[in-house]
């Protein structure tokens, strides 16, 4: 039942980790959403945490608050920056900054809720990659780092297979949320035209992503680990300029 199982989603507060929250709150889960913004999700199983997961300090001492208070059987890192600019203008602290934020906050946060998972025999571990990390233009740190989730997440599903937790990754393609906004004008002619070049002809919503994250957060799929699932409209394996 889901109501014995809790889950941590970071970048809770809007957006597909929002949709996320709101979907493991319909089925009764607990939820512990980690955002930079207050959450606006009201429910009596929410516990909404403020904290920037580019502090590690901060971060540790979440993990270490929420692994008292709560016996956490998913994880889903769904939080995530782009930093866009062109090689000439990309800094090395961009790569430092975004592999915290997509690497070393979930290192973290994950090396706290183990030992319960592995004393259950159970755990879902869900990552928020993106199509990006096949490369796209001024995407320097953004898709290294999303690259990164793929080789760290098959390095856990490995390690982690024995007890019965299981590591996968979402690589979603463009997705109208604030962080597609903010490098593409709403309801622009841009927009319209990125549309148009996805395979299937629309951009992605907040819907199509949380309902993949919720096949991975399924009792059901133990027998799949270690996987990227591309939820892209057919982006990569087609052309995409975004």
């Amino acid at each position: 039942m889901a109501e014995n199982y809790t889950a941590v989603i970071t970048g809770g507060a809007k957006g597909i980790g929002s949709e996320i929250a709101m979907r493991m709150l319909d089925e009764g889960y607990k939820v512990v959403t980690l955002d930079v913004e207050a959450s606006k999700i009201s429910h009596s199983n929410l516990t909404a945490m403020t904290v920037d997961l580019l502090d590690n300090d901060a971060v540790e001492k979440a993990a270490s608050a929420i692994a008292q208070d709560h016996t956490v059987t998913h994880f889903i890192h769904n939080a995530g920056l782009i930093w866009p600019n062109l090689i000439e203008e990309a800094k090395a602290e961009d790569i430092t900054g975004l592999a915290q934020l997509h690497l070393g906050s979930a290192l973290t946060l994950v090396k706290a809720f183990l030992p319960a998972m592995k004393e259950r025999c159970f755990g879902r571990i869900i990552f928020n990659s993106s199509r990006a990390l096949l490369g796209v233009r001024t995407r320097t740190a953004y898709s290294a780092t999303k690259a990164g989730i793929v080789g760290m997440a098959r390095t856990w599903a490995l390690e982690l297979a024995p007890h019965q937790i299981t590591v996968n990754v979402i690589a979603p393609g463009p997705i109208l949320t604030d962080n597609f906004w903010g490098i593409v004008p709403k309801d622009s002619p841009q927009q319209e035209q990125i549309g148009k070049a996805v395979p299937v002809g629309r951009l992605g919503t907040v819907d199509d992503i949380a309902h993949a994250f919720m096949f991975f957060a399924d009792p059901k799929s133990g027998f799949i680990t270690g996987q990227t699932l591309y939820v892209c409209g057919g982006a990569s394996v087609g052309t995409a300029i975004i």
